[in-house]
This record gives structure tokens, C-alpha cells and sequence, in this order.
């Protein structure tokens, strides 16, 4: 199965291939990618920039949104045709959860059959993992009731959806309202919670590293963090993946947001290019970004094991803060920075064709990252330099 290349990492590649600084080979060999890889990606750009015929990249993606959206569109009207049929039929109680079985085995996802038919899917799952008592009938019909009630005014809150549901006949009391509007968050728009001071979120995994930036293979712990510098046109934010083992950066993200997405992009380059077998320690501190969801996901999704430092300790991620203190003297440093792309290649060259290639350590005994792991990883744990 080939690697899949998030589209940070490509753009990078060809902007340090247009360049024309290095030849297409020794791109390839500093981004650890193929030649082809390289000429296809280029050959894209091309077409996305206007330089020759083709579909671009967005058109591309539009086109399999638009057949996305076709295939929902089918199956939210054949959703609406079969629920007519159905409610059609007058048999009591009349609740929509065994349609949604019905077309769930045809096919048809269960959280767009439950958004065409306005419940939630939770309530869905919640009944069918368990026999239907007369209190989850009767919840089922309040539920329906209040998403309708909501609908209409989503400035009610639960007291006033309360109101409404004794006013149409239900006889029903004010906190089991509010227990099925918290099962269904309908809250009204109008609450606004209290702002406070901007502080780290809590700690989603625990400090495995415990300052010890030390690894025994590859691939073993990974440290990642965020930084920023100015340009005329604005900010540019870097995410990038130390190896703890090697010191190599084994993966890194460019953009000019600091979101989970940028977090995200680096962690799915890192492991497109090292493709890890074993487990690996993700290690970061409690930016929001690593806390995301998004970034959780990855993290599952590949076996990788999540990992925090304390708030407020920039210790904790030392190692990965010398490696940002290098950067900014060798590259944010040098002199004063136009645009955001300028600045995007001298970070892509300087890390992959100066630092990880060139600059040697003394800590690594006076050898460049790619050349301690190629020195002291046996043969078969390789990965591609």
C-alpha cells in the first residue's frame, strides 16, 4: 500500500524542487520519497498553478465532495420516502428507531438517518443496546417533542421546553426535561458561559517522558511542539517531530494558523515517513493542540501513545525547545522575512538538507542525524535515509 503524504509535506517538497537548488534525486533523498514521487507531485503543481491542462487539486477534491454529496442527497431522499411509508402505516407508538435499524442494514449510515429524521443518534444506540421499557417510549416521544420544540425557538431552555411539553398534554416533570435536553444538548442560545483568563487545558495523557530524553532504538519516543515567527504578511507556524533517539526531525508542518490541523499534519507526515512497528511515545506539552480530538484520533488510529508535560515547565519538552532555539538562530534569525512562503522554504531546507543531513552533534559523536541512525540501528530496523 503506498505512503499517504498529508498535503503540507508535498508542498514543501516541491517548493524546495522548484527551487532548483539540489537536483529531483537529491530531493528525494532528503525528503526519504522517490523521484517519481517528486515528478508527480511537481507535474500536479503545475496544473494547480496554471502552468498546463488538468484537473487541480481542489478540482479533484470538489469532484469527490460533489459525488459525496450526490450519494447523501440519494439517501436522505430515499430516508424521507421510506419514513412517508412508514408514519404512513398508523401503527402505535409510532417511533422512527426501528426504521433506522431498517435502513442501517441496507446501508444507509445511521447518524444521516437519524439527522434526516432530527434525533440523535446516541438516542439510536442507547435503544437498541438494550430492551425497550414503556419509560424509554415515553423518553423516545418527549425527545421528538423537544427537538421539535427547540427547533422552532432555540432560545428555549429546558424550563421553558418544560412549559411547552405540559402546555401540549405531557405530563411530565421539569428535571427529567432537563435530564432528556443534557442527553440531547438542547441548550438554549442565549446562555453564554463567563469568560476567564486563557489557560492550558487538563492533561489528556500522563508524563511518561519525565525528562529523561533519552530512547533506545528509533522511534521510540518522538517529541513534538509548536513555534511561530513574524514575515511582512503575517505569522508562520512550524510544527515539528524530533526522534529522541537520533536527534532527526521526522516530521514537520508549515502553515499560517496555529490549529490542530497543523499538529495533525506533522504527526501523519512522521508516520508516513517512518512507518513505526513499535510502540512510540508522542510526547508534547497541553497546547490545545495536542489536546484536540483530531489529534487524539491519530494517535489511536496508529498505536501511538500520547504523552504530557506540566503547565507552565518548559523542561518538560527541553529537548524539542533547543531544537526551536536552533531554528530561530539559523533560519528566523538570519534576516527579515517578506512572505510566508519564503520563510516556509528555508524551514523545509534547513531541516531536511542542513540539519538532519549536514550539521553534525557532538552529542551524536560528532555525526548528523541520518548518520547515527544509519551507525548504531541494526540493518533490518532501518528505516529509509
Amino acid at each position: 500500500m503506498p505512503k499517504k503524504f498529508p498535503p503540507e509535506f508535498k508542498r514543501d517538497v516541491v517548493r524546495v524542487a522548484r527551487r532548483g537548488d539540489l537536483t529531483l534525486n537529491e530531493v528525494a533523498a532528503d525528503f526519504d520519497i522517490s523521484v517519481e514521487s517528486v515528478r508527480r507531485w511537481m507535474r500536479q503543481a503545475d496544473v494547480d498553478d496554471g502552468v498546463r491542462d488538468g484537473l487541480t487539486t481542489a478540482e479533484q477534491s470538489e469532484l469527490v465532495q460533489l459525488r459525496r454529496e450526490k450519494r447523501r442527497l440519494e439517501m436522505e431522499n430515499e430516508i424521507l420516502r421510506r419514513a412517508a411509508a412508514y408514519f404512513a402505516k398508523d401503527q402505535p407508538p409510532k417511533m422512527s428507531y426501528p426504521l433506522v435499524q431498517e435502513l442501517a442494514a441496507e446501508g444507509i449510515p445511521v447518524r444521516l438517518t437519524c439527522g434526516v429524521l432530527g434525533f440523535s443518534a446516541q438516542a439510536f444506540y442507547k435503544w437498541r443496546s438494550r430492551p425497550c421499557s414503556d419509560r424509554d417510549l415515553d423518553d423516545a416521544h418527549l425527545i421528538n417533542a423537544l427537538v421539535d420544540l427547540h427547533a422552532e425557538d432555540p432560545t428555549f431552555g429546558y424550563r421553558f421546553l418544560a412549559d411547552e411539553l405540559e402546555h401540549a398534554g405531557h405530563r411530565v416533570g421539569e428535571r427529567r426535561v432537563w435530564r432528556l435536553c443534557r442527553e440531547q444538548r438542547l441548550w438554549s442560545t442565549t446562555v453564554r458561559k463567563g469568560r476567564s483568563a486563557k489557560r492550558p487545558g487538563p492533561a489528556v495523557h500522563d508524563d511518561l517522558v519525565q525528562r529523561n530524553f533519552t530512547a533506545e532504538r528509533p522511534d521510540q519516543v518522538w517529541l513534538t511542539d509548536i513555534t511561530e515567527h513574524p514575515t511582512v504578511e503575517g505569522k508562520l507556524y512550524c510544527c515539528a517531530i524530533k526522534d529522541v533517539f537520533s536527534n532527526r526531525i521526522v516530521g514537520y508542518a508549515i502553515g499560517d494558523r496555529m490549529t490542530a490541523q497543523l499538529a495533525t499534519g506533522a504527526l501523519k507526515t512522521a508516520i508516513a515517513r517512518r512507518e513505526p512497528t513499535q510502540t512510540v511515545v508522542v510526547h508534547s506539552d497541553r497546547g490545545g493542540q495536542f489536546r484536540s480530538r483530531a489529534f487524539r484520533a491519530v494517535l489511536n488510529a496508529t498505536g501511538l501513545t500520547g504523552s504530557m508535560g506540566r503547565v507552565a515547565s518548559a523542561g518538560d519538552n527541553a529537548a524539542m525547545e533547543s531544537f526551536f532555539a536552533l531554528l530561530q538562530r539559523n533560519v528566523f534569525d538570519q534576516r527579515r522575512w517578506r512572505t510566508r512562503g519564503e520563510l516556509a522554504y528555508a524551514i523545509s531546507f534547513w531541516i531536511e538538507h542542513r540539519y538532519n543531513r549536514r550539521r553534525r552533534q557532538r552529542a551524536l559523536g560528532k555525526l548528523t542525524p541520518v548518520e547515527f541512525e544509519l551507525a548504531f540501528t541494526p540493518a533490518e530496523a532501518h528505516v529509509a535515509a
